[in-house]
């Protein structure tokens, strides 16, 4: 009998899993601060604008891929479910293959995709020059990066949380020594962090398969019949299709939000930018207990277990509205001591406390949107995701459309609340169905 279906499902089991992420999580500012930092020891704006500018470039192209994670966790956790070793290790074949090809495939129209970056979000001369040689240098680990995407889902699935940890910990780690020797001590500049970042992500995926071992070591990984076995690989474009289809409508709100917010004028477009950080914190913060969501409940759906299906959501569910409710509360506590901490500007500082209040509530409201796309990714029910989001974002627009002129800035902050009440609301009406499917 599979796994699912006779391991122990308690509070321990979902904490085992959330709370490793949670951790890997916080490593991500970290890092982000670091290269701000080195680059800042230069005394120049522009290597600062251009490592951020190259940065969130190179991170919108390797995010198109994102699916891969959310994907190979849903199908892993099923074949987990349902004791398909084999289906288990072609999967993490699969995802490989995917990872690498799309990052080879970035490298090969780099030309043409960093040209049209720069038509999209244009910058000064000196900016757009160092930005280009900070992606000229990145870009040539762009295989890992989006290949490592599938080895934590595959990971994750098996709930192997901890061995995520430490390989975020040793790629953020290896980059900020790398950062502090190439810029700092060597003088590299802006190429030396990318330099850093290169080494750490090739680095990063050599221990990542070094914690797949296991599955090298056996045949099922490169069996031919398995791996490309024209069902699966269909069932796997699919979910992935869909999952991307979702991420591009979420997409498309975090990016008209901040371009709305920026018409109000560049202090609201920095009070929103500082208030973001609060919503990132609350991403890492769930993602922790959505991810124990999405490997119970896809080891219990491919076990075909209707209630222990139930158990598992209820129990991360239970769990992530408890650190909803910590975040809300601290946000209340110390929100203004932190926006203090990002900014010393103090019209920007006068603004976002003025919007705070949305922050406070947000992880609450949030929280449901967040649990149920664990949920619905486990048990790989991406279409209901696609077509959900879809409504969420008509919604959005709707909502944008009508507070936005009379409200201003806090017109936008409602809609992005109403957006998450929505995605909540309607994952939570194909829930009984998800149900159903698990008891087939």
């Amino acid at each position: 009998m599979a796994e699912a279906a006779t391991a122990p499902l308690g509070h321990r089991r979902v904490l085992n899993i959330a709370l490793p992420v949670v951790l890997s999580n916080a490593t991500v500012p970290i890092l982000g601060a670091v290269d701000t930092g080195v680059v800042g020891h230069m005394g120049l704006a522009a290597p600062i604008g251009a490592v951020g500018i190259g940065a969130v470039i190179l991170s919108a192209f390797y995010w198109v891929f994102g699916f891969l994670r959310m994907g190979t966790v849903g199908l892993t956790a099923q074949a987990e479910g349902v004791g398909d070793r084999a289906e288990v290790a072609a999967l993490l074949s699969r995802a490989l293959m995917i990872g690498l090809g799309a990052g080879v495939v970035i490298i090969a129209a780099q030309a043409g995709l960093f040209w049209a970056a720069f038509r999209v979000s244009p910058a000064s001369v000196e900016v757009e020059t160092l930005a280009r040689q900070y992606m000229a240098v990145r870009v040539w680990s762009a295989p890992a990066a989006i290949a490592l995407y599938g080895i934590t889902g595959w990971l994750i699935a098996q709930e192997r949380t901890r061995a995520v940890l430490v390989l975020q910990v040793w790629m953020n780690g290896l980059n900020i020594v790398l950062d502090l020797w190439f810029v700092i001590g060597l003088g590299w500049g802006v190429q030396g962090v990318a330099f850093a970042t290169f080494l750490a992500e090739w680095s990063g995926l050599a221990l990542g398969l070094w914690f797949c071992r296991a599955v090298f070591a056996t045949p099922a990984w490169r069996d031919r019949a398995q791996v490309f076995a024209r069902a699966r690989w269909l069932r796997m474009m699919s979910v992935n299709g869909d999952i991307l289809v979702r991420s591009l409508l979420l997409e498309a709100i975090f990016v008209s939000f901040m371009f709305m917010g920026a018409a109000k004028g560049d202090v609201t477009l920095a009070a929103n930018q500082v208030l973001m950080q609060f919503l990132m914190i609350t991403s890492y913060a769930l993602d922790g207990f959505a991810f124990s969501a999405e490997a119970l409940v896809g080891k219990a759906m491919g076990a075909r277990q209707r209630l222990r299906l139930r158990r598992a959501a209820v129990l991360a569910s239970g769990w992530g509205m408890g650190a909803a409710m910590l975040m809300a509360s601290g946000f209340a506590v110390a929100g203004g001591t932190v926006i203090d901490a990002m900014t010393t500007a103090e019209a920007v500082r006068d603004a976002a406390r003025i919007y705070l209040p949305y922050l406070i509530i947000l992880p609450p409201v949030a929280c449901a949107a967040f649990m149920l796309d664990g949920i619905f990714v486990g048990a790989t029910r991406s279409r209901d995701m696609r077509n959900m989001m879809a409504v969420s974002f008509v919604v959005y627009v709707v909502c944008a459309a009508v507070l936005y002129p009379t409200l201003g800035n806090h017109g936008l902050w409602l809609s992005m609340l109403i957006s998450f009440v929505a995605r909540g609301l309607t994952l939570g009406a194909r829930y009984p169905a998800l149900e159903r499917a698990a008891a087939v």
